[in-house]
């Protein structure tokens, strides 16, 4: 299996500082600061990053999962939200919420959320951060 990569480059004091991130091949680079972190500022972060990933993951296992159980997708739709929040031990992610909505012909609604949470649970990246945060699924048929 290929191994990926990304890369950032940071300069300045973290609070007046900024920097930008790129993957490996090039198919996304954007522009991080303190503010677009942990205040409303532009540019991305490491947690929107997260959430994207975990977003396309997920998206992608659950196709499988339908398409395994003769259930083709149209399309499934997925949005992550990463909860940054700061506890005793200092900025942590707590909590991640999927919400996916799925164009799945002749799929019923308990089939549906059967392969949807197996997905939530097996993709790789929810493997990768459950053990550290929570991670929610609210999974709706168009």
């Amino acid at each position: 299996m290929p191994i990926r990569t990304a890369s950032a480059r940071w300069e300045g004091n973290l609070t007046e500082g900024s920097g930008t991130v790129k993957t490996g091949k090039g198919g996304y680079q954007g522009n991080y600061s303190f503010k677009s972190r942990f205040e409303e500022g532009e540019g991305t972060n490491p947690e929107e990053l997260i959430a994207a990933a975990h977003a396309g993951c997920f998206s992608m296992a659950f196709s499988k999962g339908l398409a395994d159980a003769g259930f083709t997708p149209t399309s499934v739709e997925t949005t992550a939200k990463v909860h940054l929040d700061k506890g005793d031990a200092g900025f942590g992610v707590t909590r991640i919420d999927l919400e996916s909505v799925g164009d799945v012909p002749g799929i019923d609604d308990a089939k549906f959320q059967e392969l949807a949470e197996a997905a939530k649970e097996n993709c790789p990246i929810s493997k990768l951060l459950k053990p550290g945060a929570e991670i929610s699924l609210n999974a709706k048929l168009a």
